[in-house]
């Protein structure tokens, strides 16, 4: 390959990189691993004759869309194995994203987890076509099928997608309002406070990945959840912190425990309560969150 041909190859890859990683993150769950596969996409694309490719673009998110799906046998593994409950890695994003509601949609930790009961064939032309508007076409060559089968299959996972995933769109200021009045309760250790701003439904579901202590399943309803959380700041002493921060380009909190990071709640809100928490404690995960990572959709 001529230094010609390899600057052009280096110069296109830069450009489509944080597209090419938010295909990834959004079909893996996992950063760490969606940089892997941006790795494996560059040593495949440093190979092509640019000549010969017609959209760059496009033959790009082909070849990152098949290193991922790779990728997703071998997390499936990995998940089963695990301890606990899975949650996806929290990444540290830029407050603008929360403006970007298909953005800030497509990579919301209520969205990401439905991702999770989709087989990968699914998840890969969902994420492809719901988020990204990528044409049948080329979903079909990205994942070794007919169009008119990617179709079949789009349909199927919209479905079940759209039965699980939050039944509105809530902006910013409310889930951060939420928000607030939860930090407050919870470091006061206020549990009326808290039973004010969970919804009776709520779903908490924490990720200690047998590193930190955490519930080994999902705890559902207010009853529960409150006493809970309560219960795990009486053993604090005090010492637990709420900080505003933006997660996967929603309002969330980094939690702090006597100064230390102790995790990442991220919040899911339908009509101005919380019904979904999601407490990431696994140190393995924590690493995106000091430093924004930059995610796009186009």
């Amino acid at each position: 390959m001529s230094q010609d041909s390899t600057d052009a190859a280096t110069d296109t890859f830069v450009a489509y990189r944080n597209l090419l990683f938010t295909v990834a993150y959004e079909m893996l769950g996992s950063a760490a691993d969606a940089e892997d596969v941006l790795q494996e996409t560059w040593l495949r694309w440093a190979d092509v004759d640019l000549d010969q490719v017609r959209d760059q673009r496009a033959y790009l998110v082909r070849i990152t869309t098949r290193q991922a799906l790779n990728r997703l046998r071998t997390l499936k593994r990995r998940k089963e194995a695990y301890v606990g409950p899975w949650l996806p890695e929290p990444l540290l994003t830029a407050p603008d994203v929360a403006d970007d509601v298909e953005l800030a949609e497509s990579v919301s930790m209520a969205l990401m987890l439905v991702l999770e009961t989709l087989s990968p064939t699914e998840r890969a032309v969902f994420v492809l076509r719901e988020a990204f508007d990528v044409g049948y076409d080329e979903i079909a060559a990205a994942v070794d099928k007919s169009p008119d089968a990617v179709r079949q299959i789009a349909h199927r996972a919209r479905r079940h997608v759209d039965a699980r995933r939050p039944r509105e769109v809530v902006s910013p200021s409310e889930t951060r309002a939420a928000l607030e009045s939860f930090q407050h309760a919870l470091e006061s250790g206020d549990l009326q406070g808290l039973l004010d701003v969970l919804a009776p439904e709520v779903v908490m579901v924490n990720d200690g990945g047998g590193v930190k202590q955490a519930a080994l399943r999902p705890i559902s309803g207010a009853g529960k959840v409150g006493p809970f959380l309560i219960g795990g700041t009486g053993k604090a002493d005090g010492g637990l912190t709420g900080h505003p921060t933006v997660i996967n380009g929603s309002p969330a909190l980094l939690v702090r425990l006597h100064g230390g990071l102790d995790g990442i709640m991220a919040v899911r809100v339908e009509n101005a309560r919380i019904t979904g928490l999601y407490y990431v404690r696994n140190p393995d995960k924590l690493t995106r969150v000091d430093s924004e990572t930059r995610l796009t959709l186009r």
